[in-house]
């Protein structure tokens, strides 16, 4: 029997838990801002969850529906969903706007944390 492989968890990051899980880790995160009525926003979820597989033991992955969290999303100015931000501490990073592949999205976030990675052309 062939073992299934171990998915990346992709945490729901909540106001009441943002600061511990963004501010005060020092581990990157990649935040998916999202909304349950956005179509790009479903069809990125499988995206995300590729990416989360690949970026295991180096950066954290999470979403936040702004629905549910207008003020995170406020504070980040968000204006289109899906937008990934990629952060580290209290700093931004870089920020993906729409559908992205998530081989791409694994690149630049690994070329962005400076684990640099061949990037295929």
């Amino acid at each position: 029997m062939k073992e299934s492989p171990v998915q990346a968890p992709i945490l729901q990051i909540k106001t009441a838990s943002f600061r511990a899980e963004v501010i005060d880790n020092p581990d990157p995160i990649l935040i998916d801002f999202w909304a349950p009525w956005c179509g790009p926003c479903r069809a990125m979820k499988p995206n995300l969850v590729q990416a989360a597989e690949k970026l295991l033991g180096q950066v954290r992955v999470a979403q936040v529906n702004v629905d549910e969290e207008p003020a995170i999303a406020e504070a980040f100015g968000i204006k289109s969903i899906p937008t990934c931000v990629l952060i580290r501490g209290n700093a931004i990073l870089d920020a993906y706007v729409g559908l992205v592949p998530s081989a791409v999205l694994v690149d630049k976030v690994l070329l962005k944390i400076g684990q640099t990675k061949e990037v295929t052309k």
